[in-house]
């Protein structure tokens, strides 16, 4: 087994990964203020 190297390992991947989740999360956040905006405007 070979001796661990802190910092080597290849995580381009992870963070593609990671900045997806993140523009996701940030998507569904913005439409969901979106609709409970309009939810609130069509209910006054």
């Amino acid at each position: 087994m070979a001796k661990h190297e802190h910092g080597k390992m290849d995580i381009r991947e992870q963070e593609k990964t990671f900045a997806g989740f993140i523009r996701y999360s940030v998507w569904v956040t913005a439409i969901s203020i979106a609709v409970l905006i309009f939810l609130a405007l069509a209910n006054s």
